[in-house]
C-alpha cells in the first residue's frame, strides 16, 4: 500500500510541476529497485491526473468546448475565441502525436539509462532557467502556435524533459500571456492523456492492481490538484528558478552515478 501511494504522490505531483515525470519514475526505478507500475495502475493514476485537470479547467472546458462546437454550426460564432482554441487543440494534438509516436522506441531505451535521463533534467533545468527570464507577453493562442506547443508536448515523451515546462515555455516564447500559456499547456494535455489511455485499455487487467491502488489514485489526483494551484503561481509570477535549480542539481547526479 506504501508503494501505491508513493507512486501516486510521485505521479500527481510531477506530472504538472515541471520536473518530468517520466524522468523521476525513471529514477525511481534505476535507484531504488522499483518496478514499472502495473499497466492497469499506471492507467489508472494518468486518469486520476486527468480528471484533477478537468476539475481545475472545468470553466475553460465547458466554455471554450461550447464556443467550438457552436462555431461548427454558425459561422457568425467562429469569432468566439473557443474556435480559434479548439483548433489549436487539434493542431497540437497533431503535432504531437506525429512527433512522440515515433519517438517511442527511443523513449523506452532511454528510461532505462540513468545518464541520459539526467541530460534531459539538466536540460529542462535549463529550459526553465529560460523561462524566468523572458518578458511577459499579452497574446492568445493560435491554430500555428498550438501546433508548436504540440511539438513541444511531443518532444517531452523523453524521460526528464518535463510536458508542462516544456509546453508552457514554448507559449511564453510565442508571446502568450502567462495565464494563456499556463491554461493551453493543460487544455492540450488532455487528448494526449485521454488518447494513450485508451490505446492501452485493450491490455487493462484490473487483476494486476497492486494492494491500495485505490488510494494510490486519489493521492494522483488530490496532490495533482495542488500541484495545478501551485504552478499557476509560478507562472503568473515567473518564479521557475528554484524548478530549474532542482532539474538540474538532481539531473547532474543522475549523470555522475550513470557514466
Amino acid at each position: 500500500m506504501i508503494h501505491s501511494l508513493l507512486l501516486g504522490l510521485i505521479q500527481g505531483l510531477t506530472e504538472f510541476l515541471p520536473v518530468s515525470s517520466s524522468g523521476h519514475l525513471a529514477l525511481a526505478q534505476n535507484f531504488l529497485g522499483w518496478k514499472e507500475p502495473a499497466l492497469a495502475f499506471d492507467i489508472a493514476l494518468h486518469c486520476a491526473t486527468m480528471l484533477a485537470t478537468l476539475v481545475y479547467f472545468r470553466k475553460d472546458v465547458m466554455e471554450l468546448g461550447g464556443h467550438w462546437f457552436s462555431g461548427l454550426i454558425k459561422r457568425e460564432n467562429r469569432r468566439k475565441p473557443g474556435w480559434t482554441v479548439g483548433w489549436a487543440m487539434i493542431a497540437g494534438t497533431v503535432l504531437t502525436v506525429a512527433l512522440g509516436l515515433p519517438l517511442k522506441p527511443l523513449v523506452e531505451r532511454l528510461s532505462t539509462s540513468v545518464f541520459a535521463v539526467g541530460v534531459a533534467l539538466v536540460f529542462t533545468g535549463g529550459l526553465l532557467w529560460v523561462a524566468s527570464r523572458l518578458p511577459r507577453g499579452t497574446g492568445s493562442v493560435t491554430v500555428l502556435g498550438g501546433a508548436t506547443i504540440g511539438l513541444a508536448q511531443g518532444l517531452a515523451v523523453i524521460p526528464g524533459i518535463s510536458r508542462s515546462g516544456s509546453t508552457i515555455v514554448a507559449g511564453l516564447g510565442l508571446k502568450l500571456s502567462s495565464e494563456e500559456a499556463f491554461r493551453f499547456s493543460f487544455l492540450l494535455s488532455l487528448p494526449a492523456i485521454l488518447g494513450a489511455s485508451i490505446l492501452e485499455l485493450a491490455d487493462f487487467n484490473t487483476s494486476s492492481m497492486p494492494n491500495g491502488w485505490f488510494f494510490g489514485v486519489l493521492v494522483a489526483g488530490l496532490s495533482g490538484y495542488w500541484a495545478l494551484s501551485l504552478l499557476r503561481k509560478v507562472v503568473t509570477l515567473g518564479r521557475w528558478r528554484g524548478f530549474s535549480v532542482y532539474c538540474v542539481i538532481l539531473g547532474l547526479v543522475a549523470v555522475f552515478l550513470g557514466r
